[in-house]
Order: C-alpha cells, then structure tokens, then sequence
C-alpha cells in the first residue's frame, strides 16, 4: 500500500490510509487468510457481491462480521433456512388500520451490507428473492419498486451442495457474485493462534470501524477509474473466447463475467496501490470470478480445475 496512487477521482490520502487499516484490521481477526481477504475488498471496491462457500466451521460468518464491523456500515445479518419466505427478506406491506392505507415495512436487505448466511439451506424461490436486489439495487414488492441503500454489499455464506439439507444455486443467482472464495484450513499458525487466543467473536465485537459510507462510496469511484488498457482489455476478451471453446466446458463466460473481471482487476490493482491495472491483476482474480460461472459438460469436471486450465491456456502478448 506504499506506493502511491493516481488521484483520477480526488481520493484522499486518509482515505488510502484507512484502506490498509481495514484490511490489516480484518487479517488480524481472520488469520492466514491474507489473499482471500484481499479479494474480499477487491470484490466490495469493484460493486460486486461476494460468496463465501466452504465446509462449517472455517470462519466464513467470521469473515462477513469482520468486514461489517470494520467498514462502518448499516449491517444485518439473516440466517437462511428452509421454511424462509421472500417477504422475510425484502419486507411486506400491512394494512394501516389508522391511514386506511397499506404500508411498506421494509426487510433486512434495506441494509448497506447483508450477511446472508447460509443461503443454499433456503429453497429456491427464496433464493431468487435476492436476484432484482442484487443485480439493480432494489426490490419490487406489491408493484412498488424501493430502493437499496448505497452502498450495498451481499456477503452470502454457503455450505458444499453435497452436504444434508442444501439446495443448489442457480446459475443465474450465482452470476449475480462477482467473486466466490473459498477459505480452507488455516495453516498450523495460525490455528494455533486461534485456540491460544480470545475468542474470535468477542475480537469481532470490539473492532471499530476503519472506514464509512463515504470513505467506501470514494474508494469505488476511485477503482472505477483505474486505467485498464486496451491490450488488457484483449486479454480478458481471449480468456472469455478460450473459455466458451475450452474442452470439458458447456456454458463459457459471458461478457458479463467478462465485466466482472475488469472491475475486480482494477480493484486489485487499487488495493495494490497502482492506478492501472495490469494482467497479473486479472490472473490474481480470475479463478475465483470465472470458476462459478462455468458449466461444465459432466459433473466430474470440476469448476476450479477448469478455470485454471483456461487461464494457463491463454498467453499475455
């Protein structure tokens, strides 16, 4: 974060500096994740949404409370569960006995940022609540369009689709995450750190804010307007074509993942404090924003396998 950063959109250096604070904060209350919090950030910068899927118990609800407490905006944080209903999410409207009228009351999305948790033990009509929330930043209830605030970040939590009781994403939901990370095991370390230490949710519940609504909204017109070159732009356009001609793949990316890899690679290379984006940028990124979106011809191929074969197979000129 040392290096010093285009000022395209009037950023300001508290604001760089309360940047690295945040992800330093954040690395210290979820150990040995450094590159997966990174992305974290690279997701939020670029307006996308982020899933976090993983086995239970390896500090994906951990991750999504860290980056609430420490970005200083409106959170709620809903549990998905089988016999949840859409207007437990979006909100409902209710007959006003006194003004004789119906009232809106507005659910939980109505936040700045949304920890769906768990959202594959929910049934796919709730599920796809989420959708118009995500991809237009508001909701329809009753023909009434509301909308979101600003700004709105989805952290959604998911358990491997093999496990008891989960019911799998559709394509069209996942599209909607610019980003699906994994954590994994902590390494022996930093497992040893959080047995040893306080408990993680009493860490969480003592950070303070490093950022705010604002300082976020400048740091995503700030990413907006890293540079991506036109050569840059040709390499993610290969990588889209490789991808739709790639053996063992029967749905290759779109243009809107090809979109998806721009903002994040200029949302990494902000993190990384350059003002244009590079290939390394996009090859930082590119298996976490491609992999879900692949479909592949037999279910055997897996997702991750074949976004590295892509990437591999597709040179930087």
């Amino acid at each position: 974060m040392s290096a010093p950063l285009a000022n395209p959109v009037m950023l300001t250096d508290p604001v760089r500096q309360s940047l690295a604070e945040a992800i330093t904060q954040v690395n210290a209350l979820v150990l040995g994740k450094p590159r997966e919090i990174g992305l974290a950030f690279a997701t939020l910068l670029a307006g996308g949404h982020l899933l976090v899927e993983d086995l239970p118990g390896l500090g994906k609800t951990t991750l999504a409370r860290s980056m609430a407490a420490t970005l200083g905006l409106d959170f709620q944080r809903m549990q998905f569960t089988s016999d949840l209903l859409p207007s437990d999410i979006l909100g409902v409207s209710i007959f006003d006995p006194t003004a004789r009228e119906f009232r809106f009351h507005p659910g939980p999305i109505f936040a700045q940022l949304l920890l769906a948790d768990e959202i594959n033990r929910a049934p796919p009509r709730t599920q796809s609540a989420l959708l118009e929330a995500m991809a237009e930043w508001q909701v329809t209830v009753d023909g009434v369009c509301h909308y979101l605030p600003q700004p709105f970040f989805v952290i959604a939590t998911q358990n491997p689709v093999d496990l008891a009781g989960t019911f799998p994403l559709p394509d069209s939901q996942l599209d909607r995450f610019l980003m699906r990370i994994k954590l994994g095991y902590p390494d022996a370390a930093s497992e040893r750190e959080m047995l040893a230490g306080s408990d993680r949710r009493d860490l969480v519940a003592r950070a303070m804010p490093k950022l705010s609504q604002a300082d976020v909204m400048s740091l995503r017109d700030a990413a907006s307007n890293i540079h991506a070159s036109p050569a840059l732009v040709d390499y993610v356009q290969a990588l889209l074509a490789a991808s739709r001609r790639h053996r063992g793949v029967r749905v290759g990316l779109s243009p809107r993942a090809g979109l998806a890899l721009l903002q994040g690679a200029r949302a990494h290379a902000l993190i990384a404090g350059r003002e244009h984006a590079r290939p390394e940028d996009v090859q930082a990124l590119f298996g976490e924003v491609a992999a879900h979106r692949l479909v592949p011809e037999a279910e055997s191929e897996g997702r991750d396998a074949l976004a590295a074969s892509i990437l591999k197979s597709v040179a930087v000129d």
